[in-house]
């Protein structure tokens, strides 16, 4: 009897992986589908491009950044936690400190700038009061990024750190211009429309900061592509045809356009199919899940 990973057909259709988990028991086969995969779609590996370009730009005076903006769970940090994959930390050359080339940070969660470098030397691991003065907690700052020899700092969630009175949101612009200047190093900041908006009221930030906005999935050929792209990692015996008129219309519906929801709605029918004894997505699966659209969760509290 042929085994689903010896089967041309669904070897075609399926990934390596996707394939090699249908031969897996059921709860093992759920896990694999609910474990987070990347999706390579245009808009993200553009992204990736930049992004790569900046981790390689030489050291000068007025560094670029870049803001990547976009509504919420529409991939943002996901993006940015593939590209961390891509540069890991790893041992010092010289055998100091560990070299962390893409040194990730969520920004707090209101326009402290003292809060902000104490998240930074919260994951580094060094002492500090919360009493210190700002100045001091800077140039640990700097002094602990230089050692690590960060080539790129990103601060996720930054919308929070970039609200609020004029006055704190000058003081917490000013504290991401000076690591800029003094670390000679790109930053890339991650965030709401919000981000956008509190940047580019200042010209100064404005001209440093290239943006890239995640806007919301409409209908059209990528879209159909990124639904064909989620299918080839299901393991399921038989095509969901995802990228089917109906279907891809019904999916782009129950997500409002993100990724994040699509990718969470379509793992959620898969594992109901398969606890169904069902082996493929279909427009009853969609509906018998019951998703509450985004926008109307709010609704319910």
């Amino acid at each position: 009897m042929t085994s689903a990973t010896d089967n041309p057909r669904i070897r075609k259709r399926l990934s390596e992986n996707a394939t090699a988990a249908l031969s897996m028991q059921l709860e093992d086969r759920i896990a694999f589908i609910r474990n987070p995969k990347w999706y390579g779609y245009n808009r993200a590996a553009e992204t990736l491009n930049v992004l790569e370009d900046l981790l390689s730009y030489p050291k000068t005076d007025r560094m670029p950044n870049l803001l990547i903006s976009g509504n919420t769970n529409n991939g943002k940090t996901f993006l940015i936690k593939e590209f961390m994959k891509r540069h890991p930390p790893h041992d010092h050359p010289e055998g100091r400190a560990i070299s962390v080339p893409v040194f990730f940070l969520q920004a707090p969660p209101e326009p402290d700038e003292g809060r902000f470098y104490d998240e930074i030397l919260t994951i580094l691991f060094s002492p500090f009061a919360f009493t210190d003065k700002k100045e001091r907690k800077e140039k640990e700052v700097l002094r602990l990024l230089k050692n690590i020899d960060a080539k790129m700092l990103v601060i996720d969630e930054i919308h929070n750190f970039l609200a609020g009175p004029t006055n704190r949101l000058q003081s917490c612009m000013n504290a991401i211009r000076r690591l800029g200047n003094n670390l000679q190093i790109p930053i890339v900041a991650i965030g709401t429309k919000d981000a956008f908006r509190a940047i580019h009221s200042d010209s100064q930030m404005s001209e440093r900061f290239r943006s890239i906005n995640l806007v919301k999935w409409e209908y059209g050929i990528e879209y159909r592509r990124l639904l064909a792209s989620f299918e080839y990692t299901l393991p399921l015996n038989e095509p969901s045809n995802l990228s089917n008129a109906k279907i891809s219309q019904e999916l782009l519906r129950m997500s409002e356009g993100t990724i994040g929801e699509l990718a969470a709605i379509i793992s959620e029918a898969a594992v109901y199919a398969l606890r169904h004894r069902e082996e493929s997505i279909t427009l009853k699966t969609l509906r018998d899940i019951r998703w509450v659209l985004p926008s109307q969760r709010s609704k319910m509290l």
